[in-house]
């Protein structure tokens, strides 16, 4: 593999992909790492980490599903002369407390808070792009989105800001040392009210259902899921409930210089793409 400047892991990914799009876009050589791509990264095969690593100044780290390999990993970069790491975790991580749900992203901090580069942590809320390229967009397709989510709003933040957040830290080297970004929209809503939000825009008739958390556990697992996965979704709503998350910050504005994208804005954008098109 030639020399490089910044390696992105999850390349192919929600934020890998416009991440490592904006620094090409900056003229910053890129090698652009997944389990699908021409440079191969596998968390659960270190045995290629090192040739991924091999001339990186910085990497963009994207971590696992389960918590540990993160620490042999910053241990690799450190050996490997990577001098920058800026890690993607959880909004307000450590505010989650006993809760089981992110011990893979706790963990990840702890490796790369301890590790002896320069390190920055961007912390987003929910992804507003959950509604058209994950888990809510097939119900919303069929006219219906049903969560355990209730009263307590929540201030989605579009993707395209995170990627402008990590390639901003990633481009400016000193500048974002030691800190860690709690990045959000501008505005928090509910999840009934993003909802009607995308009905309105795709001129659609979509309802929001509130659930029991067993109730959607058991619908996750009737399409498919494994008990554990479909649990530590539930666990999120859970931990969103307590209301500790449902204050947008200013953490974008701080490192762009200008406010984070409206949820209107993204519904807007995607509804024109066609989207939540039948």
């Amino acid at each position: 593999m030639s020399d490089v400047n910044t390696l992105v892991l999850g390349a192919t990914g929600k934020t890998g992909r416009r991440v490592a799009a904006r620094l090409r876009l900056r003229g910053t050589p890129v090698r652009a790492a997944s389990r699908t791509s021409a440079a191969p990264f596998d968390w659960s095969e270190p045995g290629g980490w090192d040739a991924v690593l091999r001339g990186a100044e910085a990497v963009y780290v994207v971590p696992p599903t389960v918590p540990g390999p993160v620490h042999e990993f910053v241990a690799r970069a450190e050996a490997a002369g990577v001098q920058r790491l800026v890690l993607l975790s959880g909004r307000g991580s450590d505010t989650w407390g006993d809760t089981a749900f992110g011990l893979d992203m706790r963990s990840a901090e702890e490796a790369v808070r301890g590790s002896a580069l320069e390190w920055t942590v961007v912390r987003p809320s929910n992804f507003a792009q959950n509604f058209d390229e994950d888990l809510f967009h097939a119900p919303l397709l069929a006219g219906e989105l049903a969560l355990p989510a209730g009263a307590v709003p929540d201030p989605f933040i579009d993707v395209e800001d995170v990627a402008d957040v990590a390639a901003t830290v990633l481009s400016e080297p000193g500048r974002h040392a030691g800190k860690a970004y709690d990045v959000t929209g501008p505005r928090s809503i509910t999840f009934e009210e993003a909802t009607e939000l995308i009905a309105r825009a795709s001129g659609r008739p979509i309802a929001y259902r509130r659930v029991s958390a067993d109730e959607y556990v058991a619908g996750l697992v009737e399409e498919g899921w494994g008990e554990d996965d479909a649990q530590h979704v539930v666990d999120m709503f859970v931990l969103m409930e307590r209301g500790l998350l449902a204050d947008p910050t200013d953490d974008v504005a701080a490192v762009l210089g200008r406010p984070a994208r409206s949820f209107e804005d993204y519904v807007v954008r995607v509804a024109a793409a066609g989207a939540w098109r039948p």
